[in-house]
């Protein structure tokens, strides 16, 4: 396969050719209830992490969070591990750290571990589990880049082919390249997206536009998507076909001020187009967040799964298996493991 056999828009921030560059459909999604909790009066476990949620829900409740997520970059691309590390890397409040970092061992993305500096301290470390989110974070840089208009973050080395790696999402069995078009989605029938209005597990720390953005490898496009739980669920209702204000507002039981807020900065950051019927329509750049939403998806219903019927079945058509996304590098077509690829900090001297 050369380059030229990849679909075009494949991350590459072009939109196809021939397509709309806006008010694009989503996947192919069969009826039925949508994708964040289950059905009130279901079994939910109500000691385990946002009980009554599915493994998507369960993922949100914890990744749809700004400082989750600088945290989780740090400890991948920086390798910190302690909390004076993050709390100097990112100069983030003793409180807020404390907090997020308790949800992070909650969730079993990190552990424990307990070492000495003179005396014993404990470290954070990522567990197999926090360990497998990397394709999912490389997913939100590799949009970033092609979709952001953002040349000058960095780059994410291939070490077998020595290249910028530029990834684009696969599917792994067939290992052809693959987009929100070439999936077919059908809902578990205890699926219900009344259930994703958890008890706020903390306000919000950063307002709009006063958010500070020096943070080496920090991607503001993404943060304004995945920064906040209602901001991703909006986003993954247009994914399955949501598309009025009402039914976004029912299906998600959420606010009409705080919908509203959010489908209008949507339209502004160019993810949705909105008619003169209020109906609102995944443009390119939206629907080319599939990459970030599929290992999203998929990571949640492996390592936080929900009660039986509450997954989404997602299928890629050509080759008729179930979701497994993998990421392929642009130049040698391989798939990209975590041990094989390193962003180049060569700019950022003190940090390498």
């Amino acid at each position: 396969m050369n380059e030229k056999e990849i679909p075009a828009g494949v991350g590459t921030g072009r939109p196809a050719a021939g397509r709309a560059t806006n008010g694009v459909d989503a996947i192919d999604a069969s009826p039925g209830g949508a994708l964040l909790g289950v059905a009130p009066g279901q079994p939910g476990g109500p000691g385990e992490p946002a009980a009554g949620l599915s493994g998507i829900g369960r993922a949100l409740a914890i990744l749809g969070d700004r400082w989750v997520l600088l945290i989780l970059q740090r400890a991948f691309l920086l390798h910190v591990r302690t909390f004076a590390g993050w709390r100097d890397q990112l100069g983030i409040s003793e409180s807020v750290l404390a907090s997020r970092l308790k949800e992070l061992v909650r969730y079993g993305i990190f552990e424990q571990k307990a070492y000495r500096d003179g005396r014993t301290r404990l470290e954070y470390r990522l567990t197999e589990a926090g360990l497998k989110l990397w394709s999912f974070l490389v997913a939100v840089h590799s949009w970033e880049r092609d979709w952001a208009d953002r040349p000058d973050l960095l780059t994410l080395m291939h070490d077998r082919c020595r290249h910028d790696a530029r990834p684009y999402l696969a599917c792994g069995a067939c290992r052809k390249p693959m987009t929100a078009r070439d999936t077919h989605t059908v809902r578990g029938p205890l699926a219900t997206f009344s259930r994703v209005g958890l008890p706020r597990q903390h306000r919000r720390t950063t307002a709009r536009g006063d958010v500070r953005t020096d943070y080496v490898g920090y991607c503001p496009l993404s943060m304004e998507i995945l920064g906040d739980r209602w901001s991703t669920s909006v986003l993954a209702g247009a994914f399955l076909g949501v598309r009025r204000f009402v039914d976004f507002q029912s299906e998600l039981g959420i606010a009409p001020s705080v919908l509203t807020d959010r489908l209008k900065r949507f339209v502004e950051l160019g993810v949705l187009q909105a008619d003169a019927g209020r109906h609102y329509r995944l443009t390119d750049r939206g629907l080319a967040y599939f990459e970030v939403f599929a290992f999203l998806v998929h990571w949640g219903q492996r390592e936080l799964p929900g009660p039986p019927g509450s997954d989404l079945d997602i299928t890629h058509k050509p080759c008729g298996s179930p979701l497994s996304p993998v990421l392929l590098c642009r130049h040698c077509h391989e798939v990209l493991e975590r041990r094989e690829v390193r962003f180049d900090l060569s700019a950022y001297p003190h940090l390498a």
